[in-house]
């Protein structure tokens, strides 16, 4: 496990619920770095290149070595595993609510994003972990696909960055005209707030197709409720043309704009609707949306999940995790390196919950 790097006095309270106390001015000096934007590693992901000259007696102008980097970066989002039983103790008497991007998270990014499946172990944990706290998992994939991948009937699954959800029932409200209503059993939901947007995306996927078919490596993949075009394959001489093609469609659909993400780029319907409005959707579904007593927990590596984090440090209690191997520029507080470090964090996570209702149990007959 990583520990958690040493740092200055702060307000531990504040910080373990997501609330870190504000990088002092020394601290802010040392991340007044240049933030890079390299597409090709990181699908358009900001990173912290150098820092300034002064760090640890760096000679000026000279770059630090990236562990260096990496280590600075840690002081401002230690690792979720080395702060473990600071958070979890800074939980006691809360709810807590587990949210889990895929790609990335709970499994690693590969080359073939059809073939990006979950361990046997991660799917073990995730089913753990979902034995004790409502989980849910929201991705960019199609709800089908990611289902598809996890294979597991005990989460609750958001698709296309979370403007597909599948949801347990509740009784509908005038305004909920994005809903569908519950199955024979009364059991669940969908929620599509982007439904109308169905014609013109598969009008879109048909273009990207036929406009990227002779282009080498591209793929399209159709998440429903956007459009991926995955060009982790295709030549450095190709991209330019990929890119063009895109960008041209868009010209005939002004209703829809680009995003990017690792190696990937995704049309998107224009709404107000990401990641962090499909948080708040599912607790509040699930009855969980009372601010004092839930504690909302998500993990993910994308600038994506950005939004989720976003709105757990605006509830002002809970842990927004970033997965990430570099440093970056993240609403995040805390940090897993990668879906190893994942895998290890739920299974603690299903261990402590395990252990402390044992302990609860053992107290209620008087066993000490």
């Amino acid at each position: 496990e990583l520990q958690a790097q040493p740092r200055e006095p702060v307000n531990y309270s504040r910080e373990i619920m997501g609330l870190q106390k504000p990088p002092s001015s020394k601290t802010k000096a040392i991340f007044l770095a240049k933030l890079k934007n390299d597409e090709n590693e990181n699908g358009g992901d900001c990173f912290i290149s150098s820092l300034t000259s002064n760090l640890h007696n760096s000679p000026s102008n000279r770059p630090l070595s990236p562990n260096l980097t990496y280590h600075s970066w840690k002081i401002e989002h230690p690792s979720a595993l080395g702060s473990f039983d600071r958070m979890m103790k800074a939980a006691k008497g809360k709810r807590i609510v587990v949210f889990l991007d895929y790609d990335g998270t709970l499994s690693p990014i590969i080359d073939d994003p059809d073939r990006a499946f979950m361990s046997e172990e991660m799917r073990a944990a995730v089913r753990e972990v979902a034995k004790y706290f409502p989980t849910a998992i929201i991705s960019g994939r199609s709800r089908d696909k990611v289902k598809e991948f996890v294979q597991l009937s005990n989460v609750y699954y958001a698709g296309s960055h979370g403007m597909d959800i599948m949801a347990p029932a509740r009784p509908l409200k005038a305004s909920d005209a994005n809903t569908t209503p519950p199955d024979n059993k009364g059991n669940e939901v969908h929620f599509q707030p982007a439904q109308k947007f169905l014609p013109a995306i598969q009008e879109i996927v048909a273009i990207l197709e036929e406009k990227t078919g002779k282009i080498q490596g591209a793929k399209i993949e159709n998440n429903r409720f956007c459009v991926s075009i995955h060009y982790r394959k295709v030549r450095d001489e190709d991209f330019t043309m990929l890119e063009e093609n895109v960008k041209s469609v868009l010209k005939n659909h002004p209703d829809f704009h680009l995003t990017w993400g690792k190696k990937v780029m995704e049309i998107r319907p224009s709404i107000e609707w990401n990641k962090g409005n499909a948080l708040e959707y599912l607790l509040e579904t699930l009855g969980l949306n009372n601010f004092s007593e839930v504690l909302p927990l998500y993990i993910g590596d994308d600038r994506t999940d950005e939004d989720a984090f976003k709105v757990i440090r605006r509830r002002g209690q809970g842990y927004p995790i970033i997965v990430s191997s570099i440093p970056k520029e993240t609403k995040a507080s805390f940090s897993l390196y990668d879906p190893s470090e994942v895998l290890n964090f739920l299974l603690r996570l299903s261990r402590w919950r395990k252990a402390s209702s044992s302990s609860r149990s053992l107290a209620m007959f008087g066993v000490n």
